[in-house]
């Protein structure tokens, strides 16, 4: 589609993590109508659109060709091309190749239309259970344990729920890294959402390392865990004793919340600071 000033559009078309029926009627029409689709795999993407019915002008768009290809493709925008961007599964751009393009084309004054659908990180999260209100997607953690381990130490203290891919054949190590850098969290695993052999199991880390250690696991896996949690109980209003408790009341004197006035108590006084047993199961407004 051209707007008035002949200049293209780029479309971002989600398309399924697994079940077909998940094809909006609207993606369907925009893939129809392009006038070059751009995907990862063009046979996945050549058998997506056989079986709706579509063809389509296919051209290989991934993570190690991308950097090249901008300039061209953002040429063929401004000059009036419809382009519509897939994945291989679920949402342009999200753990997937994408954002190079969608900045030249920014960038360009180019038309941008996102035709939004699946999402494996939306579906996960949606379905765990956990708190929704904020979230932090990490994608993929490196691979190196050392990186690893500095990667869950950066958001080991964010008070958000945290969304993982992984691979099956690292998912039992990731689980143990989590485990070790965040305490025992409770989390949940989704595998192959949407698809034949769907799975979601519930537990806190250690209980889902075990179950993951004892079977093989295959499939696409997302996972969720709970986040950061405050030391501090609203039911138990005296966390500390002695000089610790009257500096922890003096920063809650200040205005600082009760978690934060707690850890910069435990920071002033260490051991002398005895905590509260137990953690805070409520987030604002949160049962």
């Amino acid at each position: 589609m051209m707007d008035e000033s002949g200049v293209g559009t780029l479309y971002l078309v989600a398309t399924p993590i697994g079940n077909l029926d998940d094809l909006s009627a609207r993606a369907v029409r925009v893939l129809g109508e392009a006038d070059r689709v751009l995907c990862e795999d063009t046979r996945r993407t050549g058998r997506l659109l056989s079986r709706i019915g579509i063809k389509a002008r296919l051209e290989s768009h991934h993570e190690h060709n991308e950097r090249a290809r901008v300039p061209k493709l953002v040429d063929a925008l401004v000059a009036g091309a419809t382009i519509a961007l897939v994945t291989d599964a679920g949402t342009p751009c999200v753990s997937d190749p994408g954002f190079r393009l969608v900045r030249g084309a920014a960038r360009a004054g180019v038309r941008i239309v996102p035709v939004p659908g699946p999402s494996a990180v939306l579906a996960a999260l949606a379905v765990s259970g956990l708190p929704t209100d904020r979230f932090f997607f990490l994608g993929y953690l490196p691979t190196r344990s050392g990186r690893r381990r500095e990667a869950i130490r950066e958001i080991a203290s964010l008070r958000a729920t945290l969304v993982i891919y992984e691979a099956p054949h690292r998912i039992t190590k990731t689980l143990a890294a989590l485990l070790e850098g965040l305490g025992d969290r409770d989390a949940v695993l989704c595998r192959e959402l949407t698809k034949l052999h769907e799975e979601i199991a519930r537990g806190t880390l250690s209980e889902l390392e075990r179950a993951c250690e004892a079977t093989s696991q295959r499939g696409e896996i997302t996972l969720v865990v709970d986040g950061h949690r405050a030391d501090t109980r609203e039911d138990d209003p005296e966390p500390f004793t002695g000089e610790a408790k009257a500096a922890y009341e003096r920063h809650l004197a200040d205005g600082l919340p009760p978690d934060e006035a707690a850890s910069r108590t435990r920071e002033i006084f260490g051991g002398t600071a005895k905590r509260r047993r137990g953690g805070s199961r409520t987030r604002d407004g949160e049962a």
